[in-house]
C-alpha cells in the first residue's frame, strides 16, 4: 500500500520540527540521558510517560526537581520493563490517561561507569564475564525494549501513525578500544552486542510497520561526559574528531529531528551522532 505524501501539512521550521501536545512514551527516562530528554520533550510541549525500574518514590522526586510548568505534563510509571504484564498495564494507563501514544523513545539498557569500582565487573576480560551480567544486559537492552514495542505495535498499528526511536551506541558499530579504558579492563561485551542489535531491530520494524504509517529509526550515540576519569575522557577525546565527548544535551536536536515531521520520509535508518568517532 503506498501512503500518501503528508504535504502542506507545515510550513515553518517552527512547525516542522514541532512535538507540541505529542505524546511520547520513554523507557529508562530516569536516567542521565533519560531525564535530559524527558526535560526537553516537556519544554517543547510535549506530554511525556517515563517507564524506569527505578523505585516509584525517586521516580516522582525526579521529576519534582523539574519546574511546575514541565512536570505537570510528565507522568511516571516504575515498572520493570521485563515484566510483559506490568508493562501492558503501564500502557494501559497512559491510554486512558491521554488516549493515544504518539510515539516510544526505547532508551533502557544497562550502563556502568569504568570509574566506579562497583562497576568493574562488567569491565571483565571476556572469557571470565558473569553469567548473570551478561543475563541482566540482554534482558533489559533487548527483550525488555522487545516487550515494550510488542504493546506499542498493537497501539500504533490501530491509531495508523506513531513514530519509534531505538537509542544506539557507537559500540553497536564498532568494537571497544581497549586502549582508552585502565589497564585491565574492558569495554562490557554485554553492552556492545545488545547495542548491536538495535540497529536490525529497527530495520525490521520499519518493514513491518511502514504499511500501517509507523516509522521507526535507530539513533546511535557516542560517548557522554558524566565525572568518568580525566585520563579516560582524554583518550576518549583524542579519538573523536571533534576532539571531546558528548556534552549532555548534544544529542537534543537529533531526537526532535526523529520525532517529528522533520524526519517524515525517514525510516529503517541508523542516524549516528557522535563527534566522528565511527567515521575514521
Amino acid at each position: 500500500m503506498r501512503l500518501r505524501p503528508i504535504s502542506n501539512r507545515v510550513n515553518t521550521s517552527e512547525q516542522i520540527f514541532s512535538v507540541k501536545n505529542k505524546i511520547i512514551l520513554i523507557t529508562g527516562g530516569a536516567g542521565f540521558l533519560g531525564m535530559r530528554y524527558v526535560e526537553f520533550f516537556a519544554t517543547a510541549g510535549a506530554k511525556v510517560a517515563i517507564i524506569d525500574a527505578l523505585g516509584q518514590p525517586k521516580l516522582e522526586q525526579k521529576v519534582h526537581a523539574l519546574p511546575l510548568r514541565l512536570r505537570k505534563n510528565i507522568d511516571v510509571y516504575s515498572q520493570d520493563i521485563t515484566d510483559q504484564e506490568g508493562v501492558r498495564k503501564v500502557i494501559a494507563a497512559v491510554l486512558k490517561r491521554w488516549g493515544r501514544i504518539d510515539a516510544l523513545v526505547n532508551n533502557a539498557a544497562l550502563t556502568y561507569s569504568p570509574a566506579k569500582k562497583e562497576s568493574a565487573e562488567q569491565f571483565s576480560p571476556y572469557e571470565e564475564y558473569p553469567l548473570d551480567l551478561w543475563k541482566a544486559a540482554v534482558d533489559t537492552g533487548l527483550t525488555g525494549t522487545f516487550i515494550v514495542t510488542q504493546v506499542i505495535i498493537r497501539v500504533m498499528k490501530k491509531q495508523r501513525s506513531g513514530v519509534i526511536v531505538n537509542i544506539g551506541s557507537v559500540y553497536g558499530e564498532v568494537a571497544h578500544d581497549s586502549q582508552i579504558y585502565p589497564v585491565g579492563r574492558f569495554g562490557s561485551i554485554a553492552y556492545a552486542v545488545t547495542k548491536g542489535a538495535l540497529p536490525n531491530f529497527t530495520r525490521e520494524l520499519a518493514s513491518y510497520l511502514a504499511r500501517f504509517g509507523v516509522r521507526v529509526n535507530t539513533l546511535t550515540l557516542g560517548g557522554v561526559e558524566n565525572a568518568q576519569d580525566p585520563l579516560f575522557v582524554k583518550k576518549y577525546s583524542e579519538r573523536t574528531m571533534l576532539g571531546r565527548m558528548g556534552e549532555k544535551d548534544d544529542y537534543n536536536g537529533a531526537i526532535l529531528f526523529l520525532l517529528s515531521d522533520a524526519s517524515r520520509y525517514m525510516t529503517g535508518a541508523n542516524l549516528i551522532v557522535d563527534g566522528g568517532w565511527t567515521a575514521w
